[in-house]
């Protein structure tokens, strides 16, 4: 096994830990086409903060040669000489909610161009069950003019990473793998347990592991669904959900979910992608997309509940400012992939509220370019009429809010974590 080289394709959330954690013990070269981020990682600098920059360094090297440690590169010519070649691209869905496999078709384009006989190519991007035999395979085959599974193979292993946590890194998750034939499977297992210190698990066939991850996902947006339905019912009753969850909680088998906004590159797309496929096979699916419509609504859900909490409190709305406490789609982590508190933001700009976002964990620019938005890294200096606390960053659980607030100004909690004070939570 030592012997093998790896390359990486993509660096992003859920590549650069993976090559991190190859490269102590294999010669991996990472790949990927933003030539920015790989001049970052060069410099030892990963700007998704999951790999602390010393960690990182110590496992870098400067070329693409045979021994132990992480080359960075994007030139295509660097992983010619691999021989497993691990796909983590990102899988997003279209303004239809539809699955868009644009990255994983040009990131296969890359890999066939430099494929080789017995190399295997091992996808851990979260797609429907039969994408990586039925889309992704035969882009391999036309591009490089060999034969599946007599000249190369396929192996799939779904990644499980939480951008963010530090408890829960890529070595300590039980990891899914699975190859295109049994042979190939015990290949692609043994390569994933001899750095995965919490385990494998040998799933039979390619589709299984795409399914058993798709589901995963899937389960936790339907689960997160319920409780977002609850809180609206409660808060027509005027009763306090968390308070309800909370009893509720002390049952043994009770599931401890939280309402919320579901937003970030897993949760809030997987459900597509099974249900799309659910739909080519001739099967409407009802509790899936139910859950997704009812998550997909909580932005305007939050947006109006704050407008009525103002009126109710005799704030004008048109031109009240309002601070928006954090805009990456979940705590602790730059990540603003997907982020439902823009959908938030834009509910609320609607009103004619002027809306300031101060959230000291993002790349000011990055939200810019996505989203055509100002974000500030500092606490702004001025009071506001409403502040909701969006994300549930370290930074802010401190807070002296009095201090931000005008007279009469409201604190509305979408993330139900401050116990005083509260205006109105979710």
């Amino acid at each position: 096994m030592k012997k093998e080289k790896i390359a990486i394709i993509g660096l992003g959330y859920v590549g650069l830990p993976l090559a991190r954690l190859f490269a102590t013990k294999y010669s991996v070269v990472g790949f990927d086409i933003n030539e920015k981020r790989i001049s970052e990682l060069q410099q030892g600098k990963d700007v998704t903060l999951e790999i602390e920059n010393d960690v990182l360094k110590a496992v870098l090297k400067d070329s693409a040669d045979s021994s132990n440690g992480l080359f960075c590169s994007s030139n295509s010519d660097d992983i010619k000489d691999c021989n497993y070649y691990v796909v983590t691209v990102p899988t997003p869905i279209d303004k239809n909610n539809r699955p868009d496999l644009t990255p994983l078709y040009k990131s296969s384009e890359t890999v066939g161009k430099v494929l080789k006989k017995g190399d295997i190519v091992i996808y851990e991007s979260t797609v429907y069950p039969g994408a990586t035999e039925d889309e992704c395979v035969p882009i391999l085959e036309k591009i490089s003019g060999l034969t599946f599974n007599e000249d190369f193979f396929a192996g799939y292993s779904p990644e499980r990473i939480n951008p963010g946590d530090k408890e829960h890194t890529v070595d300590k998750i039980l990891k899914v793998t699975a190859g295109s034939t049994p042979e190939i499977g015990l290949k692609v297992n043994d390569l994933y347990a001899s750095v995965i210190t919490a385990g494998t698990h040998l799933a039979p066939t390619i589709k299984v592991a795409e399914a058993a991850k798709v589901i995963e996902n899937s389960q936790r947006d339907i689960n997160i669904a319920f409780v977002n339905e609850l809180a609206k019912i409660f808060n027509l009753m005027d009763i306090d959900t968390h308070a309800v969850l909370e009893a509720a909680g002390t049952k043994w088998n009770f599931l401890p979910f939280k309402p919320g906004l579901v937003g970030g590159h897993c949760i809030g797309v997987d459900p597509y992608y099974l249900a799309q496929k659910a739909q080519e096979v001739g099967y409407h699916p009802e509790i899936i997309l139910a859950g997704r419509r009812v998550n997909d609504s909580m932005g305007q859900y939050v947006a109006s509940e704050v407008v009525k909490m103002m009126l109710k409190n005799d704030i004008k709305v048109n031109g009240a400012k309002i601070l928006m406490l954090g805009i990456t789609f979940k705590e602790n982590c730059p990540d603003i992939r997907n982020t439902k508190i823009v959908d938030v933001i834009q509910h609320l700009k609607a009103y004619g509220l002027d809306i300031t976002i101060y959230d000291p964990w993002v790349n000011s620019e990055e939200v810019k370019y996505e989203y055509n938005l100002e974000a500030t890294n500092l606490i702004p200096k001025d009071t506001f009429d409403t502040i909701i606390l969006g994300v549930a960053h370290k930074e802010f659980l401190d807070m002296n809010f009095n201090d931000l607030l005008a007279d009469n100004g409201l604190l509305y909690d979408v993330k139900g974590i401050i116990k005083e004070n509260v205006s109105g939570r979710l």
